[in-house]
């Protein structure tokens, strides 16, 4: 080492400075997102913890052998309008070879209101599809195998209720609840951080996620039961290294939630699954991954006690960053997406979506769709990236990096901590804040030309706008309003009744598992937003703390 930087000093005194003062570099310094210097060249670090892959602390990887075994789940997350709409949409996708589900709900049914709420007026079908009963999840999944697709659903406030419904449709399929596999995202916390799905307040919902985990560990063993999700934290305007921190301090919170309703470390923690952005910085991007892996892995270990490896590791989902894609000349939308997918795979991603080319003016159309997922085909299957582990490994440029976004990482978990924890931290404003001000001067940057937006703020050209765009119509509402009318005048009003009462009392004890009372309402098919009103009045709602 001693030896490398007596080099180095040399190399830079004596070539490195007499060129760039015979022409000075385009920029007075360079950094990635998090802050982190980029030097004109790096060099050995010995203190680089790699390590191997499967093994603590799984900076190169969870799985031994990785890509080698088999490529990474390919997800094209979707869903708009009505069930039967959305469906169309997944057969397409699964024929055209996608790996597994994704499903998008509207605002109404990530908010637990049914297409018939006054709250719902407007956004029925809009940004995903419109779930409201047994009825909707039942065609959304026709004749789609239950038991050999892994499904993930984006939802959150009301992922039990989702849940619920997709184990009801499984059972009339024939397949038992131990058999399903799939995620529900289920992060409150990072709601009241960054993208504001929330329903009741933190105590809870935090109580509806440990309720969560202890059903599935004892009754839905493949499924994930949260998806800790960095991914809106970043689309908010986070830094790479402020991701990593706030989802894995979200991650400790729900760890000592499940420790503090009595559960085992070892019991619940290998289910644990996360969801991280894939960003524009490609090696900062590659960095990131296998940083957070090695923290997590650390914080299992030395906080949790977690002796099982499976508890140590962390499994993610990674989802190409639609704060990065522009209206302006959509098609380069194609390029960032296939590096940025290409940096998901490179840091060891378990399972990806790719955005459409179009998303920053409609949801996608099929086509955008299916060549999103072409991309994730040509990356697994035409690049030669797969066939060795962690291909970027021991580049001294990425080592540096993993090992100061680990740093950084951990010296947000210490602030909150410090704080008295994630919930309280949100309480006071403190990621949000923090976030805030990385987007603004993410925001200025780009203004003052800093930093270049292909096609936005250089090299731009006026352009016809783009046809053929997928538009939600507006029959859906009344379409999915009238479904559920239909519903209501045809079910047992006394049976959802008993099920909905039974459901409100029992939310009233501190300590009962509510999702057996959830399934049963399900069962008895009261809708979405009837089985939220009833935790509603129970439970309140939460009210924002706002940061200026």
């Amino acid at each position: 080492m001693s030896d490398w930087n007596a080099e180095h000093a040399r190399w830079k005194r004596s070539i490195y400075e007499k060129a760039t003062a015979k022409a000075p570099e385009r920029k007075p310094h360079f950094e990635t997102s998090s802050g982190i210097a980029r030097p004109p060249v790096d060099g050995p670090r010995p203190d680089a913890e790699l390590g191997f892959p499967g093994e603590f602390p799984f900076t190169r990887g969870v799985q031994p052998t990785m890509y080698r075994g088999r490529h990474w789940t390919m997800r094209q997350y979707a869903g708009f309008g009505t069930a039967r709409e959305s469906n169309q949409r997944y057969h397409a996708l699964l024929k055209a070879g996608q790996t597994g589900l994704s499903v998008a709900f509207d605002l109404p049914t990530q908010m637990g209101f049914d297409a018939d709420s006054p709250r719902a007026r407007g956004e029925v079908g809009k940004v995903g599809v419109s779930i409201c009963s047994v009825q909707d999840m039942r065609t959304l999944l026709a004749g789609i195998p239950l038991g050999e697709v892994s499904t993930s659903m984006t939802i959150n406030a009301t992922a039990p209720i989702l849940l619920c419904l997709y184990a009801a449709v499984a059972e009339e399929q024939g397949v038992p609840m131990a058999a399903l596999q799939g995620t529900v995202q289920n992060d409150i916390l990072k709601e009241y951080i960054a993208r504001g799905t929330y329903i009741y307040p933190p105590g809870p919902s935090l109580r509806l996620i440990t309720n969560l985990f202890a059903f599935c560990a004892k009754h839905v063993p493949k499924w994930n039961p949260i998806s800790i999700s960095g991914y809106h934290i970043r689309e908010a305007g986070s830094t790479a290294a402020q991701e990593i921190g706030f989802t894995l301090a979200d991650g400790v919170a729900y760890v000592d939630a499940a420790l503090e309703a009595g559960l085992a470390v070892d019991d619940f923690a290998g289910r644990l699954s996360f969801f991280f952005n894939v960003h524009n910085d490609f090696m900062e991007e590659v960095a990131k991954f296998r940083a957070a892996r090695r923290l997590w892995a650390k914080l299992m270990k030395e906080r949790f006690g977690a002796k099982d490896p499976k508890s140590q590791t962390l499994r993610f989902h990674a989802q190409t960053a639609g704060s990065t894609l522009t209206a302006q000349q959509p098609l380069n939308n194609v390029v960032r997406v296939a590096l940025q997918g290409l940096a998901g795979v490179l840091g060891g991603c378990q399972s990806l979506h790719t955005n459409g080319w179009d998303e920053a003016l409609a949801l996608p159309t099929e086509g955008a769709a299916k060549l999103a997922l072409r991309t994730q085909q040509i990356i697994a299957n035409e690049t030669g990236v797969c066939d060795t582990i962690d291909a970027l490994g021991g580049s001294y440029h990425l080592e540096r990096l993993t090992d100061e976004l680990e740093a950084k990482a951990h010296a947000y978990i210490r602030k909150i901590d410090d704080l008295g924890g994630m919930v309280r931290a949100i309480e006071v404003g403190f990621p949000q804040q923090e976030i805030q001000d990385a987007a603004y001067t993410a925001q200025r940057a780009l203004e003052k030309g800093d930093a270049v937006v292909v096609g936005v703020n250089k090299y731009q050209q006026p352009e016809p706008p783009i046809e053929g765009l997928l538009r939600v119509d507006e029959s859906v509402e009344a379409e999915q309003v009238e479904r559920l009318a239909q519903l209501k005048k045809s079910r047992s009003a006394a049976a959802v009744q008993r099920a909905l009462d039974a459901l409100r009392s029992q939310a009233k004890a501190a300590d009962e598992n509510l999702i057996p009372l959830i399934l049963d309402a399900v069962k008895a098919e009261a809708s979405l937003g009837e089985i939220s009103d009833a935790m509603r009045e129970v439970f309140g709602v939460h009210q924002e703390h706002v940061v200026l």
